[in-house]
């Protein structure tokens, strides 16, 4: 049997954690934290009860369309924690009807026709990898179609003198590299859902690679894209550049399926590195690690990472003593050594107090040795890769990120009121037993992008009400403190209320409106994200 996406956890269903590793953790939890945890099996996706399909799927669209219970289950969802615990309690109150999985581009725009004809909601599906409710279907518009990009999945055409690639929208990123690889090239695009995310997904939110600087963001490999919509085909022409009005391809990237389903892009790609250089710097405080980081960044270096780890992040991500910060830098390029720009960002770093022998910066010119897997480096990149397969949920554990970012004349008061507002709700909410911490994702000259890290124990039964409480904390001390109410994760409906309703002009929300009722008159298409229905 065809090993299947699990509906509830992050992984395959082969790497569900088994009942007894959740009975392991659930002993663990009841002695750590004075408590009683209760690990229930492992459910199975064909145990969900199901409200029935309210679609009669005609003959013209039956053969790519289905309404198991698997695939209503896998696709109610996206993968945020709230999601997942629903999910793991097999709680489907509002289901798709039917999951579309067209296998090429007019079966897709067969499909949207169908559901605008009959006024269905449709719900672009990417990868599912979303954490911030951009996928589910909303409670109150009627019936619904999920329709899935994953057969419209290969590299269709690679322009080597130009350097870029036409792609089909829903390849999933190992896929993606897997069809470049031999070409010798690579999108350099690897965001932590890098395995169960695909192109279209990276463009319709605006997706952040893990590149710390310079090419990170999906915006700057965007050469030109194509959509349908209800209204028909939405197509850019492929430009290096143009300064030709507003851009077509900017109204599409970060547009989260409110106004078309994109089909495929034309990509600017480049030859896979083989000289790269890392350093791990220690420094015996953040406010003297992030300094650091802000120096290299306005040097413009261009590191490919550059982050910060705050001492409890070290601590925890990779392995250091709970009082010192931790710079990760890094350079890589397929033409040129690096040992120049790792030897000036090591100097810059050493300068504003930080410490690294020199027998630990790890240079690879080109040999194919192996840079930033030791010591507290390579720690860290095992841990941002393994992003764990759910053993802890519905234990009790409730834990999350947000991100956002900020100038950096406002970072050290930014950080200060983020740190008080949130600690504050979470000693509110579970008392001595939580944990928040911080680290850069991403730097720019004019600001960091800061990526907190918060836990704590909770009450079983009691998980997505306790979130919501933390997660109200931090979205107003985001927006209040000036910061942006996402930087990488998109904003879905769990960012509008008081967040990114707020941070956004009205002005440009009306346009948006106006844009959305020109493409998808009846309003089909992802309602209820960014904008209001």
């Amino acid at each position: 049997m065809t090993d299947r996406k699990s509906f509830w956890a992050w992984c395959m269903e082969s790497e569900e954690p088994t009942d007894a590793e959740r009975t392991k953790l659930a002993e663990d939890l009841s002695k750590r934290y004075g408590t009683a945890v209760d690990a229930r099996p492992v459910p199975k996706a064909e145990d969900a009860e199901l409200r029935a399909p309210r679609i009669n799927v005609p003959d013209l669209i039956s053969d790519w369309c289905s309404s198991s219970t698997y695939e209503r289950v896998t696709y109610t969802y996206g993968a945020h924690f709230t999601e997942r615990v629903r999910a793991f309690n097999l709680d489907f109150p509002n289901p798709p009807d039917v999951v579309a999985h067209p296998r090429n581009e007019d079966e897709v725009s067969a499909t949207l026709d169908w559901c605008n004809e009959n006024q269905y909601v449709a719900v672009p599906y990417g990868g599912g990898s979303s954490v911030v409710w951009g996928l589910n279907p909303p409670e109150d518009r009627g019936p619904t179609v999920v329709i899935s990009l994953d057969q419209l999945d290969q590299v269709i055409e690679v322009d080597e003198v130009s350097r870029a690639a036409r792609i089909q929208a829903g390849v999933f990123g190992p896929h993606l590299e897997d069809q470049l690889r031999p070409h010798g090239y690579t999108l350099r695009h690897f965001p932590q859902s890098f395995r169960f995310s695909t192109l279209g997904g990276w463009i319709a939110t605006r997706s952040g690679g893990h590149y710390a600087t310079n090419h990170t963001h999906i915006d700057e490999f965007v050469e030109s894209t194509r959509m349908i919509t209800p209204a028909g085909w939405w197509e850019s022409r492929r430009l290096p550049g143009s300064g030709a009005g507003p851009s077509p391809d900017r109204m599409v990237i970060g547009s989260e399926g409110i106004l078309g389903i994109i089909t495929e892009a034309w990509m600017r790609i480049q030859k896979r590195p083989s000289f790269r250089a890392t350093a791990g710097i220690l420094f015996p405080s953040w406010e003297a690690g992030y300094e650091a980081v802000r120096n290299i960044v306005q040097a413009k270096l261009w590191p490919a990472n550059l982050r910060i780890l705050d001492p409890e992040e070290a601590q925890r991500a990779a392995g250091l003593d709970g009082n010192s910060s931790l710079v990760i830098v890094a350079f890589e390029s397929a033409e040129l050594t690096q040992r120049h720009n790792i030897a000036q960002a090591v100097e810059i770093a050493r300068d504003a107090g930080g410490v690294i022998p020199d027998d630990e910066i790890q240079i690879d010119d080109g040999t194919g040795s192996p840079t930033g897997r030791a010591g507290a480096v390579g720690a860290w990149r095992d841990a941002f890769i393994g992003v764990g397969n759910g053993v802890e949920t519905s234990l009790g554990l409730v834990a999350d990120t947000f991100e956002t970012a900020i100038t950096w004349d406002r970072w050290p008061e930014f950080d200060h009121a983020v740190r008080t507002a949130v600690g504050q709700a979470l000693q509110a909410t579970f008392g001595e037993h939580h944990s928040l911490s911080c680290r850069f994702t991403h730097v720019y000259p004019d600001g960091p992008a800061p990526y907190y890290s918060w836990s704590g124990m909770g009450a079983q039964g009691s998980e997505l009400e306790q979130w919501q409480t933390i997660k109200d904390a931090a979205n107003e001390a985001l927006v209040a403190a000036g910061g942006t109410s996402t930087h990488h994760h998109a904003v879905g409906r769990m960012h509008r209320p008081n967040a990114y309703d707020v941070q956004r002009p009205e002005l440009f929300a009306q346009s948006l409106r106006a844009v959305k009722k020109h493409l998808d008159p009846n309003g089909i298409l992802n309602p209820g994200v960014l904008i209001d229905p």
